[in-house]
């Protein structure tokens, strides 16, 4: 018989790992203990325990062409940047395209999953699961978590002191779902990440004023970058990944501050971060600035104690009147199901090797997906993720020697600083780069520009799209060269309407000219 893994959850990650073991010849099965496929993204208007939970206005943070599996681009008539419901649309179309529903058991929740007696000589795992009150204990040689981690919020409400006499309403943005309980109202957003900013911009069209503390500010970008480009596909290039890794430290930040700051100064917005040690994730909003300029939201420092109807903040000396608090304050990383011994999670941090692999099993048969904050999509993530982990699996996988002293793996924490209220510190690209060697699919630019310049340049000058990765090795695409040079056209489809579409953007010819000189230094420098 085949090897059998398990699968938790068949939400984005979950899908991906179904689809690449069922790529190796594995024989998955995903337990989701919903009644249906699509974790996060699949909207309901009721709050289920357990499970994520969304608001009806969320649209994606990255643009469809770098948020797509790497053998399945989006329709070229979807919206660049994609409300839930075709996202969720998208990853139907993925299951049915790769014919994932047979291998997924719905409304089946994993109770827990423990090493088998014989695990150090097998590295097979119990799965005890529930479906209808009734449970089942099964044997798997393999088990891969993508539980996600947004169902569990954080509220850390001691840190608030005088909460428990604040006489208004107050709850977690898991529990938000419409805008209109904050008609009239003095709303405070606590948190400045994507989900507060979001809140924040809505609640103001509706409430009497909306106020977000943020103890450490945030870099703000736009969906609609330079020149009306996407900003993932401006932002995410080989080139500017190069140039990023190779400059020193300070001129690096330098940089940063500078291209960040063009839009607009985020100091007189009251936005700048905190301390350059860490560069939080960006968070992605288009009206924030001109609601700040318009009077709508004020930007406030942390809180430093709640009264009956109103809140101090530090540094300044003045109470303002509130009626209701949102706390964004995000989500606590649990794996009910596991042993604490299997994946170690302190104070947010989880120890694994590389984002995936639990560092000290005796057999690589444990892998976490999706479990990992990057600065762009998570879909082709983890996607990368689950290709590698599968064939770890079927015993091909290049690449899992974990580091095993407790010297190694602080090292493994310093570079991989697994917090998730922090941006990783980890490029996306690089990051997919060093999987995709693991497995022999990272494309070659130099050797691409010997037989295929044309695409060469395209890759090493534009978007850094999941497509590049199914050029070579296991899983090599047919379509995957076609899909990269069409991916313009497939973003200018949907919004040239009124024009008949002429040729793809103008933006890769210019690149052509540029790019051949700056690629011909780099290869000089000793690429």
């Amino acid at each position: 018989r085949g090897m059998r893994v398990a699968v938790v959850g068949a939400g984005v990650s979950g899908l991906a790992a179904t689809k690449c073991c069922l790529d190796e010849g594995l024989e998955p099965t995903c337990f989701e203990q919903s009644q249906d496929i699509g974790g996060v993204w699949r909207y309901t208007e009721e709050i289920e325990a357990g499970r994520p939970s969304l608001y009806p206005s969320v649209i994606s943070n990255t643009s469809k062409e770098m948020s797509a599996f790497s053998d399945f681009p989006f329709p070229e008539d979807f919206p660049v940047f994609l409300p839930n419901a075709l996202l969720l649309d998208y990853l139907r179309r993925y299951a049915e395209r790769f014919s994932l529903q047979e291998h997924i058991k719905l409304g089946t929740t994993v109770v827990s999953i423990r090493q088998h007696p014989d695990f150090a000589t097998t590295g097979q795992w119990n799965v005890v699961t529930e479906t209808g009150g009734k449970q089942t204990s099964e044997v798997f040689d393999a088990v891969l978590v993508c539980s996600g981690n947004f169902s569990e919020p954080s509220l850390p409400l001691h840190s608030f002191p005088g909460i428990g006499r604040f006489r208004g309403q107050y709850f977690h943005s898991r529990q938000y779902k419409h805008p209109d309980v904050f008609r009239g109202k003095r709303v405070l957003v606590v948190g400045m990440g994507n989900s507060g900013v979001d809140i924040a911009v809505e609640a103001s069209r509706v409430a009497a004023k909306v106020t977000i503390s943020t103890t450490r500010g945030a870099w703000l970008l736009s969906r609609v970058f330079e020149h009306g480009y996407p900003w993932d596909m401006v932002l995410n290039t080989r080139l500017r990944s190069l140039i990023k890794t190779n400059l020193p430290g300070p001129l690096a930040w330098w940089l940063l501050n500078y291209k960040l700051n063009q839009r607009f100064n985020h100091e007189n917005y009251g936005l700048q971060p905190e301390g350059r040690c860490r560069v939080r994730e960006p968070v992605l909003n288009d009206d924030l600035p001109s609601y700040i300029l318009t009077g709508r939201i004020t930007i406030r420092p942390g809180v430093k104690e709640f009264r009956d109807s109103s809140v101090l903040f530090h540094n300044c000396p003045e109470e303002e009147p509130i009626d209701i608090v949102v706390f964004c304050t995000g989500y606590t990383v649990s794996f009910p199901f596991l042993e604490e011994s299997v994946v170690r999670v302190e104070n947010n941090h989880a120890s694994l090797y590389k984002y995936v692999f639990p560092t000290h099993l005796q057999k690589p048969t444990l892998a976490v997906i999706g479990l990992i904050k990057p600065l762009g999509s998570i879909l082709p993530v983890a996607e990368m993720q689950a290709r590698w982990v599968s064939r770890v699996f079927k015993g091909r996988g290049a690449n899992v020697s974990p580091p095993e002293s407790q010297n190694a793996a602080q090292t493994g924490h310093i570079l991989f600083g697994l917090t998730f209220d922090e941006v990783l510190k980890i490029e996306w690209l690089l990051y997919m780069d060093t999987l995709a060697s693991f497995i022999g699919a990272k494309p070659s630019v130099l050797g691409l520009l010997c037989t295929d310049p044309w695409l060469a340049l395209t890759i090493f000058f534009g978007p850094c799209s999941s497509y590049q990765y199914r050029l070579r090795g296991p899983g090599r695409w047919q379509g995957a060269r076609q899909a990269i040079l069409t991916q313009w056209d497939r973003v200018l489809k949907p919004t040239r309407t009124r024009v008949p579409a002429g040729s793809s953007s103008s933006f890769p010819s210019l690149l052509a000219v540029v790019g051949f000189l700056l690629l011909l230094a780099a290869v000089v420098f000793g690429f």
